[in-house]
């Protein structure tokens, strides 16, 4: 049956639209004069329903306008907390199926190393491009020292959290971090979301179900068959609301922030923002074309049209985990891309592909030492990528996680910490960014893995 009506991506991109249009005028004219016409002295206390004789005479109408606001918050968080539900039990049990679908411990091994090359071959080609990009534009010369002053004060307590944080995660060490892979009660990983460790579990246990007969395994991996088709259709069925829940989410951001952080560092947003699209438009591109059958070449405009729900959602959310069930059903039922492809590699994305993190954590050590007048050596500048790489493996594909990690890669090369605050202050845009580079660095991975294989999977026919 023929679809009617816009595209399900158009719908989104529209609703990105009006949002971004509704939150600056609402940032703009919704002033303080505008709630104490409203009857509101303290709005702050007022949204956070707080007690205060200030709003003792706040009108039917401030009540009207709270209600609607909260009416915003709650749609845009129920829709992320619906995709967060789904997240673990995709990756969970599309990984289950993928390896023990596979039935062959030699193919196993053949996918998963193709799909470790591609996440590598993918990740130094953004960090290469991060240095020469970072280098050449010199991002960090163009900050007046009095905006550098301004914007650390005024995001120093929250910088501090984050590289408290940090420290106490490189104080683990690195095998300590590995052995962090390897839960020791995988029922408390699935609890409590600890994506890395679901991934391990679930590969670990594909692999057994392919050690013992088949008839013993087949009921095990029908299952997890039934229940991740249920989950795609879940999927299918929360996508329908999912142009409301971007309008939602993205209003209340732009009528939060605004923009006005931007035009103090608007050279390195525009240089994160430009190199992100190189990374998204040229090497991707460039990538799946080489690595597709001759006679059936991905081109950018399938990929990028195919891809198109889930780079949105990325966007608005800023969180690749929570887009990781629209990711698999994008690539498998829009871009083709076989069933035990698309199970396997886009969870193993999730927590290892990362270009668009590494990229980012480049760029902005780069641009806080020329902030600072830290002149790197070239040994430095290497550091720095190579920090970045390892960095962006453990980073979590939760919103804000990698300026965390960053603060490990600055102080790998004397770079003051401090200067996170500044990064903080336009972080949140360009967390949507580097998210959709993410998310469709683990669909490109699909591609060319998926291009590469002999003979898909007969199971992975999907109407």
């Amino acid at each position: 049956m023929a679809q009617r009506g816009l595209a399900l991506h158009w719908k989104i991109l529209i609703a990105l639209a009006l949002g971004i249009l509704a939150g600056g005028v609402a940032h703009s004219f919704w002033t303080a004069s505008t709630w104490q016409a409203l009857g509101v002295g303290d709005g702050s206390a007022f949204l956070a329903f707080k007690p205060s004789e200030a709003n003792a005479d706040s009108s039917a109408l401030a009540v009207g306008v709270r209600f609607l606001i909260e009416l915003n918050e709650f749609i845009g968080r129920l829709f992320l907390q619906s995709l967060r539900f789904i997240a673990v039990p995709v990756v969970l049990f599309c990984l289950i199926v993928a390896v023990a679908g596979v039935g062959d411990l030699r193919k196993i091994g053949r996918i998963g190393g193709k799909t470790l090359l591609c996440f590598g071959l993918t990740l130094v080609v953004a960090v290469t491009i991060a240095v020469v990009l970072g280098r050449v534009v010199a991002p960090g010369t163009y900050v007046p020292p009095e905006a550098r002053a301004e914007i650390i004060a005024q995001y120093a307590g929250e910088a501090g959290q984050r590289v408290q944080t940090a420290h106490t995660l490189k104080d683990q060490g690195v095998f300590a971090f590995l052995l962090g892979i390897i839960p020791t009660n995988p029922f408390n990983a699935i609890a409590n979301a600890q994506m890395m460790q679901v991934v391990a579990s679930a590969f670990l246990l594909g692999v057994g179900l392919t050690l013992i007969p088949r008839e013993k395994s087949a009921p095990v991996v029908a299952f997890a068959e039934g229940v991740t088709e249920a989950i795609i259709q879940l999927v299918r069925l929360v996508m329908l609301v999912a142009p409301v829940a971007v309008f939602c989410l993205i209003s209340q951001f732009v009528g939060a922030v605004g923009l006005g952080a931007l035009k103090s560092v608007l050279i390195y947003v525009l240089c994160v923002i430009g190199g992100l699209a190189i990374v998204l438009l040229v090497e991707y591109p460039v990538l799946m074309y080489l690595a597709s059958p001759r006679g059936n070449r991905m081109t950018p405009a399938r990929f990028f049209r195919g891809m198109a729900p889930a780079m949105t959602l990325a966007f608005s959310s800023s969180s690749s985990s929570a887009t990781l069930p629209v990711t698999i059903q994008c690539v498998r039922d829009r871009l083709g891309v076989p069933a035990e492809v698309a199970n396997f590699v886009c969870p193993m994305g999730t927590t290892l592909n990362m270009d668009g993190t590494a990229f980012y954590q480049v760029i902005s050590v780069l641009f806080l030492a020329q902030l600072y007048g830290i002149d790197l050596s070239l040994a430095q500048h290497v550091t720095v990528g190579l920090m970045a790489a390892v960095v962006a493996v453990g980073t979590p594909g939760l919103p804000g996680a990698s300026v965390i990690m960053m603060a490990i890669v600055l102080e790998s090369v004397g770079v003051p910490t401090e200067g996170i605050a500044i990064i903080l202050a336009v972080d949140r845009v360009l967390d949507m960014c580097r998210t959709i580079v993410n998310v469709s660095g683990d669909a490109v991975a699909c591609v060319v893995v998926g291009g590469t294989e002999p003979t898909p999977s007969t199971s992975a026919t999907h109407s």
